[in-house]
């Protein structure tokens, strides 16, 4: 079998050729088809992040959240406000360590969980893609990031 015919150097700045901006598009489209499907919900797209990572372990620090999602404090703490608000969660100062924020879910936001599960069915349905190819896009995805992560320099 012939091996592909390496592009030109020069090919390589095409903006089609890019990688980081096929993940940009990628991810842009993806946000857009969140909406509709989480506006019925009352969450944004990071909130819904957020609810994702308390479903699955609740009473999560606010830094363990933050870890899990790579934001910032300055980031999630106005995101974690509005959540409050909504009733979907409460955070509380740790009994052991009052400079840790503990986040647990209400009962408005545990049972949002089923409201959800439509979600990624609608996701998986648009994306045209079987139940493996998306679970072998994802596990390719999660791969790049973490080489990307680890050959990232680091600030002094």
């Amino acid at each position: 079998m012939a091996r592909p015919k390496t592009p030109d150097r020069s090919e390589w700045l095409k903006l089609d050729h890019q990688l980081c901006f096929a993940l940009y598009s990628a991810s842009l489209a993806m946000t857009k088809l969140y909406k509709p499907l989480l506006d019925p919900l009352g969450l944004t797209y990071p909130q819904y992040l957020v609810m994702l990572v308390l479903w699955e372990a609740d009473g999560q620090t606010v830094s363990q959240i933050g870890e899990r999602l790579a934001l910032d404090s300055g980031t999630l703490t106005p995101l974690l406000k509005r959540l409050e608000a909504q009733g979907r969660l409460q955070r509380l100062r740790d009994s052991a360590d009052e400079r840790r924020v503990l986040l647990q879910l209400t009962p408005e936001g545990r049972s949002l969980k089923t409201r959800a599960l439509v979600v990624p069915e609608a996701v998986a349905c648009a994306s045209g893609c079987a139940l493996d190819e998306l679970a072998s896009l994802t596990a390719r995805l999660q791969a790049l990031r973490g080489q990307l992560l680890d050959s990232s320099p680091r600030a002094a």
